[in-house]
């Protein structure tokens, strides 16, 4: 093939903008992207001047093979020879590219260019923008593009209101989008799966099961075959909602009566569901069910399982647990490394924890904020303050970010052990980073205070906790009242 075009290149036959096109279809379809390039420029030295057709075969083929930079580069190329104009075929694939290139201002100021030149955005076009502006928090904006595109009389298709329905979910708006999807209903459209799951996913996610349930049982009227997402989507709803564990396994029975095959990640989401049910024995054999289906081990079901084992004080087990996923995948995650560092930190093994520690580093498992959390919260626990306070420096060092479970570890271990002046240093010093205290922060300072007898910083740091606007709680009130208990037991000894 590729020899047949050379030839017809070298030839004294006159290829036109029709048959250059046609070229770049054939070569870009069988991922030969540098020899289209080479021939489009080749041809275009001729002085073949291309079309708007030709610069998209181009630019369609450079967008599927993610050449994204180079697409803008043909765009600028097409602009300033002024032989032919981007069309809206150019527009729909330009701002395509820079929403995948996170360059949304440019996909914009494109859109009202397109405008300017006198052409109508299409759906799709229409769709990539609304997306854009849910992605920048502009909600109104994205709101707003709706109605224009209604009053030009471009209708929205199915994958606008996917888009619009799954922003909507994440801006917490979900009345908002379950009142879009219940008025396209009414106008007539038909949702495909992927929108019907996106709008269980977000009903399920704020507790409204029955209304997730009702639009699963509506499908088959809308002609939509629930597929595996529908249902993980399903089954991951019930078990956050904590329904009835007889209700998620019947689901799951259901799934595969309707011939749907259960995914790696429906396992998952069962195990992980079944162990923070306490169920842990059944979600043991859901890990043998996934072995014998064939999955890769998942580190995510292994993570679940071993903290749950190790909850229920059965470090054996969840120790046999962890060595079963390295050998059979050769490594862990440093998720699943972290889990058992803070296994091994709490039952009072840290030199255990700090070798598994040095070991995922010799592997190439570079630890993540979670395992240098767990294995300072073990040294806290073995009363080695000053040598987690050093790892937290190192952490930074390696380029690993605190974040704020970090500095509330290293807080508590100093308000029990490294007394007053300690814990509000490091409370000034939190305060003067982007991670701000928070409640537990206050609290534990206000315990150390209390025990300590400093009731007058106590009542100040109170004042200012109010201020930065946690309200008291329990914790704040048992920490004063511990301490004045404690001083009138010390006051009553003496007058004994």
């Amino acid at each position: 093939m590729w020899k047949t075009i050379q030839d017809m290149v070298r030839s004294t036959c006159v290829v036109g903008p029709a048959e250059l096109s046609e070229i770049v279809r054939i070569l870009g379809k069988a991922k030969m992207v540098n020899k289209a390039l080479s021939i489009f420029y080749q041809i275009k030295s001729r002085k073949c001047k291309p079309t708007a057709s030709t610069y998209n075969a181009i630019i369609l083929m450079l967008m599927q093979e993610g050449h994204h930079e180079k697409v803008h580069e043909l765009y600028n190329e097409m602009c300033n020879e002024g032989n032919c104009l981007p069309d809206t075929i150019t527009y729909t694939a330009l701002m395509s590219t820079f929403s995948k290139l996170g360059r949304h201002d440019s996909a914009i100021r494109l859109f009202e260019e397109m405008k300017e030149n006198g052409l109508q955005p299409t759906p799709k076009i229409y769709t990539t923008l609304i997306e854009i502006y849910f992605k920048l928090g502009r909600t109104e904006s994205a709101l707003g593009l709706v109605q224009e595109m209604t009053g030009n009389g471009c209708s929205p298709t199915v994958f606008t209101y996917t888009e619009l329905i799954k922003g909507l979910g994440k801006a917490g708006r979900v009345e908002d989008a379950y009142g879009i999807f219940m008025n396209m209903l009414k106008e007539g459209g038909k949702p495909d799966v992927v929108l019907i799951n996106n709008m269980i996913n977000i009903l399920g996610k704020v507790g409204r099961l029955e209304d997730a349930l009702k639009l699963f049982n509506e499908m088959k009227s809308w002609q939509c075959a629930p597929n595996v997402v529908t249902y993980n989507t399903i089954i991951k709803a019930l078990l956050d909602n904590k329904a009835p564990i007889s209700e998620t396994s019947s689901w799951f029975e259901k799934m595969k009566a309707d011939g749907v095959v259960p995914s790696s990640f429906t396992y998952s989401i069962l195990i992980d569901g079944f162990c923070k049910a306490n169920r842990v024995e059944k979600a043991l054999l859901f890990l043998e069910e996934m072995d014998e289906k064939g999955f890769p081990p998942c580190s995510a079901a292994y993570c679940s399982l071993i903290n749950s084992l190790g909850k229920a004080k059965r470090y054996e087990a969840a120790s046999e647990l962890f060595q079963e996923l390295k050998e059979n995948c050769g490594h862990s995650s440093a998720r699943v490394y972290a889990v058992m560092i803070k296994l091994f930190g709490k039952c009072g093994h840290l030199s255990k924890a700090v070798d598994l520690f040095n070991e995922m580093k010799k592997l190439g498992c570079n630890p993540d904020v979670y395992t240098y959390n767990a294995l300072m919260s073990g040294m806290i626990r073995a009363g080695m303050i000053d040598e987690a306070h050093s790892l937290l420096r190192t952490m930074e060092e390696n380029g690993c970010t605190p974040d704020l479970n970090s500095h509330n570890i290293i807080l508590n271990g100093l308000a029990r052990t490294g007394g007053p002046k300690r814990a509000i240093e490091m409370l000034t010093k939190m305060k003067n980073l982007k991670i701000k205290p928070d409640a537990v922060s206050y609290n534990t300072v206000l315990g150390c205070l209390s025990r300590a007898g400093m009731f007058e910083e106590a009542a100040k740091l109170m004042k200012e906790m109010k201020a930065s606007g946690f309200e008291y709680d329990l914790i704040t009130y048992s920490s004063i009242l511990e301490a004045v208990g404690k001083v009138d037991e010390d006051n009553n000894l003496t007058a004994f």
